[in-house]
C-alpha cells in the first residue's frame, strides 16, 4: 500500500488483560472507532503502545491482528524502537512480514549516536526494506536531533518520506517546506502544537488523546484543510486541557483513563507503569470528566472530505 502522509494517524495504546495478555477485542474496538471517525492511518508500537514493554511476538501479532482488522482501509504502521542497527532492521523485517504498510523509526535508543551514526542506522534500515518511513523525530525526548542537514542525506533512500515533527520549533516546518517542498512530508508529533503545526503547513498529524476523542481530532484536521480555521480552533480550544496530558511522562495511564472515560479502552498497564491514585489521579479524572461534560457538538467534517475531494 503506498502512503501518502497526510491526515490523522493515531498512535493507538496497546491494550491489556487484566492478566496481563493482549486484550485484542478491545484493541480493535478501539480500532473501530479510530476508523469509524476517519483517521488515515493506524501506528503501532510507540511509547503510547508501550513498546518497551511488549515481546516481539506481542508487536507480531498487534501487527497481524490490526492489518487484519482495517482490510485495507488505512495504512498500518509499525514503530521501531532499537539498540542496534541488525536489531532495527530485524524488527523492519518483521514488520512487512506481518504485513504493515510502513515504519515509523526513531534513531537509537540509548546510545547516543553521532549525526553520522545516526544518519547511517537510518540509511541501513530503509535499505533492507521496501516499506516507506517515517523518521520520528524527538529531541526533546530522545537525545538525537535529526538535523535538516541529515535530512538531506537521508532522503537519498526513496523509501525514507515523512517525519514525525517533534522539536517543539514550530518554524521547522518552514524550514523543512523551504528546504525540501514536498519531498518530506511533515506530521506534527506534539499534540499541543497540532493545530499551530497544521497551519503552518504540516501534512499530519499523529496524535495522542485522539485514542480516546477519534472524532475531535479528525475533525480539526478536516476544518484546517477545508480552510475552516475559526471553527477548527473552537474545537482546539475545548481540546488543549485534554491534549495537555500527553505531553508528560504519565502520558499513558493519562490517556488510557480518557479511553475509559469515553468506552474504547480499559485503564490497564504493564509494569513497571501502575496506574494513576491519589491526587494525580483526581487531577487528571477532573480534566478529562470537563472535557468529556462540555464536549463540542461537530460540524459534519466527512462532508467536508468528499467536497474537497
Amino acid at each position: 500500500m503506498i502512503i501518502d502522509w497526510n491526515g490523522v494517524m493515531p498512535a493507538v495504546t496497546t491494550k491489556f488483560t487484566n492478566e496481563d495478555t493482549l486484550d485484542l477485542e478491545m484493541f480493535k474496538l478501539n480500532i473501530d472507532a479510530q476508523l469509524e471517525a476517519g483517521v488515515h492511518g493506524i501506528i503501532l508500537g510507540g511509547t503510547l503502545g508501550e513498546a518497551s514493554t511488549l515481546s516481539d511476538e506481542e508487536k507480531s501479532t498487534l501487527v497481524r491482528t490490526a492489518v487484519e482488522h482495517v482490510q485495507g482501509k488505512v495504512p498500518v504502521i509499525m514503530n521501531i524502537a532499537e539498540q542496534t542497527t541488525k536489531g532495527a532492521i530485524a524488527a523492519a523485517a518483521q514488520a512487512e512480514e506481518d504485513g504493515a504498510s510502513g515504519l515509523m523509526m526513531l534513531p537509537p535508543m540509548r546510545y547516543k549516536a553521532s549525526d553520522r551514526e545516526t544518519v547511517v542506522y537510518f540509511k541501513e534500515v530503509a535499505r533492507s526494506t521496501k516499506l516507506p518511513i517515517m523518521v520520528y523525530n524527538n529531541p526533546v525526548d530522545y537525545g538525537i536531533e535529526v538535523t535538516l542537514d541529515m535530512f538531506e542525506e537521508l532522503l537519498e533512500e526513496e523509501n525514507i518520506q515523512a517525519v514525525k515533527e517533534s522539536t517543539r520549533d514550530l518554524s521547522n516546518i518552514t524550514r523543512i517546506k523551504n528546504r525540501f517542498g514536498n519531498r518530506l512530508k511533515i506530521l506534527s508529533g506534539v499534540d499541543t502544537l497540532s493545530l499551530e503545526s497544521l497551519l503552518m503547513g504540516a501534512d499530519g498529524w499523529v496524535a495522542g488523546l485522539v485514542c480516546a476523542f477519534p472524532k475531535e481530532t479528525v475533525a480539526i484536521y478536516e476544518l484546517v484543510r477545508a480552510g475552516k480555521y475559526e471553527e477548527a480552533r473552537d474545537i482546539y480550544r475545548w481540546f488543549l486541557p485534554l491534549l495537555e496530558l500527553d505531553i508528560n511522562s504519565l502520558l499513558v495511564q493519562n490517556i488510557k483513563l480518557a479511553e475509559v472515560a469515553t468506552g474504547i479502552g480499559t485503564e490497564n498497564v504493564r509494569a513497571p507503569r501502575l496506574p494513576l491514585i491519589g491526587e494525580e489521579r483526581k487531577r487528571v479524572l477532573d480534566i478529562i470528566e470537563t472535557g468529556v461534560k462540555n464536549r463540542p457538538t461537530l460540524p459534519n467534517y466527512k462532508e467536508l472530505n468528499s467536497v474537497i475531494g
